[in-house]
């Protein structure tokens, strides 16, 4: 696996933030106005996916990046399931469920795979790396 400079360098979070933007544009559309609470609860869970990366990554150990990869997958499935509550409120299609259903799932198996890199890593992170 590929060293990462910084965290826009992550597949995961280049994903993570095609999802987000998919997510803040299909928010705007007027059958989201009923729910202004489901309208935040769902940019906010989205954003929470590319944010964690991010800040997991600065972070600069291994053990608190894949603690933050992992509240990432968390909120990724949030999102889900908050998809759901979109549907079931004919705010979605069932097409556009799956299609970012499909791409929350994409970004899972990438944060999973990572986090399983990180764990059999003997890199513990850029912040401990010896000074000289």
């Amino acid at each position: 696996m590929a060293t990462f400079e910084k965290f826009e360098d992550i597949n995961a979070w280049k994903k993570s933030r095609e999802l987000s933007n998919e997510i803040h544009s299909i928010v705007k559309r007027k059958e989201f106005g009923k729910d202004q609470s489901l309208v935040w609860q769902i940019k906010k869970s989205a954003g929470s996916i590319m944010d964690n990366i991010a800040e997991g990554f600065e972070r600069g150990g291994n053990k608190e990046f894949i603690q933050f990869l992992s509240i990432a997958k968390g909120s990724s499935a949030e999102l889900r399931s908050q998809l759901y509550r979109a549907l079931d409120q004919e705010f979605i299609s069932d097409t556009e469920l799956n299609i970012l259903y499909k791409m929350s799932l994409e970004i899972n198996k990438m944060l999973h795979g990572l986090i399983e890199y990180l764990k059999s890593s003997d890199h513990k992170g850029y912040k401990f790396k010896l000074i000289k």
